[in-house]
């Protein structure tokens, strides 16, 4: 399946509530950018690509819940869970400043481990800093 979403996707274990035709749905996010996410239901109840539904999601760190109003893309059937891709498609400013916050920082972190796990290897292969005595530096003998 082709990535269409333009935001960087940030994986995530988060239960969200979604309306579906005013009947609340739970569903499991399992990653989010700030332009959608995907979550998985109850294969039943899943509904169709092209449903317009309801979000409501906390993120993590986070005091105040999230309303968004989303469209269904797709839907990935299976015997338990269904996978759902959502895009965004209305939410308040304030909201999607926040979600696309939380997105950014998710993001620098997992930049900053990935950096971090490779000059490790480097810096232990570097030879250690020679120390430069400074009665050395006056006589001239570097």
């Amino acid at each position: 399946m082709r990535d269409r979403r333009l935001g960087f996707r940030i994986p995530l274990d988060l239960i969200m509530t979604s309306y579906v035709r005013e009947r609340p749905l739970r569903a499991l996010v399992s990653d989010l950018s700030d332009t959608g996410l995907r979550a998985d239901v109850v294969s039943g109840m899943a509904p169709p690509p092209g449903t317009p539904i309801a979000l409501e999601l906390q993120l993590p760190g986070s005091d105040e819940p999230i309303w968004a109003l989303g469209e269904v893309c797709y839907q990935r059937p299976d015997e338990l869970a269904s996978g759902l891709g959502v895009r965004f498609v209305a939410m308040a400013s304030v909201h999607a400043r926040e979600v696309r916050e939380f997105c950014v920082e998710a993001r620098r972190g997992q930049l900053g481990a990935l950096l971090a796990r490779i000059a490790a290897p480097v810096r232990a292969r570097l030879p250690a800093p020679r120390a430069i005595a400074p009665a050395a530096l006056r006589l001239g003998a570097l």
